[in-house]
């Protein structure tokens, strides 16, 4: 980005076009003036490739095919401000217009003023305590493996309420009754639910997914015995979790500390990106 053209706050001459197409997503951003800058994006291809026998194209196609673009428009969202931050100090917002349902988008380029969360001191994160065998503990709230499902849920939207996140998004995962997320600046905090003999549907599970890169407004934290699961490299969580003297098993490249329910993800930066705590297994078996 040419910062000289950007000079003061509000619309660029600057336009960014996300295009999908039978080979894969890719975006260009330029402006007004001068070739654009070109670059491809993951996500799937938007041609359905028909069976040995033909066939129609399946009616959830185009569901998943909106569902990708609207995950690529945030994903490129994110990159442009982060890269108009570095440069300009400042945030750059897009407004996005439907060009051709769903897979070409274009997007208008406003500047704003940093966010404060990028300042250390400035916002406080969302701090969510890990108690394992109990659940976890928020600042104005709790998520015990004893709450029942409507009082996970009700927690879950008063979390996107107070943080101005979408309502929390329900999905299906294998294995639970229920499952919903919610987005805490770039953060994701998941929640699922499970039944129990006695027929009370309580929460089973949470599982926390924040980016290695700056994490948005609030940013969480998934913090065990003070230390923050998602920030410290993964050589000083496991001396920590060695140290308390917790078995710790490797398998399909996850890190498990049965004993806890804990599971960590790596990621590449040499640091977890993800984590989850679920009742242990033993006391599972007990609270059934």
């Amino acid at each position: 980005m040419r910062g000289q053209e950007a000079a003061a706050f509000g619309r660029l001459p600057a336009r960014v076009l996300l295009r999908g197409g039978p080979a894969g997503w890719h975006y260009e951003f330029g402006y007004d003036h001068g070739a654009p800058e070109r670059g491809e994006l993951p996500g799937g291809g938007t041609g359905w490739a028909e069976g040995p026998r033909g066939g129609p194209e399946p009616g959830w196609w185009r569901r998943r095919l909106a569902e990708t673009a609207g995950a690529l428009r945030e994903r490129l969202a994110w990159t442009l401000t982060d890269r108009t931050f570095g440069e300009l100090g400042a945030e750059a917002d897009i407004a996005w217009f439907e060009v051709e349902e769903p897979c070409v988008w274009e997007g208008l380029v406003t500047l704003r003023d940093a966010d404060p969360a990028r300042f250390p001191g400035e916002v406080a994160p969302l701090v969510v305590t890990l108690e394992p065998g109990r659940g976890a503990v928020l600042p104005d709230a709790h998520l015990l493996f004893s709450t029942l499902a409507s009082d996970v849920w009700s927690t879950l939207e008063t979390l996107a309420g107070a943080h101005g996140s979408p309502a929390p998004q329900a999905s299906f995962l294998c294995g639970w009754d229920d499952h919903r997320s919610v987005r805490v600046g770039r953060s994701v905090l998941h929640a699922s639910t499970q039944r129990g003999s006695d027929g009370a549907e309580r929460l089973g599970e949470l599982h926390a997914v924040r980016l290695t890169a700056w994490g948005g407004n609030p940013e969480l934290r998934f913090r065990l015995d003070g230390i923050d699961l998602l920030d410290e490299p993964v050589a000083d969580v496991l001396e920590l979790l060695d140290g308390l003297g917790h078995e710790i098993v490797r398998r399909h490249g996850v890190v498990r500390v049965p004993a806890m329910g804990l599971a960590l993800h790596p990621a590449e930066t040499g640091r977890f990106g993800a984590a989850g705590l679920r009742l242990p297994e033993a006391l599972a078996h007990g609270w059934r």
